[in-house]
């Protein structure tokens, strides 16, 4: 997908940046069944490769929106990829970023 940058929020929490995805990505992409997400301690940088997402309308690889250390993946993407179907405020998020 091409307009990378309309499909993630970035939000300052404690410090790092939050990165998540819109209503945008998830009009385009419909249900996220899988994600392929970036460790805490791997570096991203902006308009390269860090996030793979399978869904129910796409497979696609997404770039980062900016340049950082991951310092945190959510927690709720461990074992089940239903949180990032969410359109409520903050819980579709992927990676805090330093």
């Amino acid at each position: 997908m091409s307009e990378d940058a309309n499909y993630f929020w970035t939000k300052d929490t404690d410090g790092h940046t939050r990165i998540g995805l819109t209503k945008a990505a998830h009009e385009a992409l419909g249900e996220v069944k899988y994600a392929e997400l970036p460790a805490v301690g791997d570096k991203v940088s902006q308009k390269e490769a860090f996030l793979s997402i399978e869904a129910t309308k796409a497979v696609s690889e997404f770039n980062s929106p900016i340049n950082g250390t991951v310092t945190a993946v959510n927690p709720a993407l461990a074992d089940d990829f239903s949180a990032l179907n969410s359109l409520e405020d903050g819980v579709a998020w992927l990676v805090d970023v330093d």
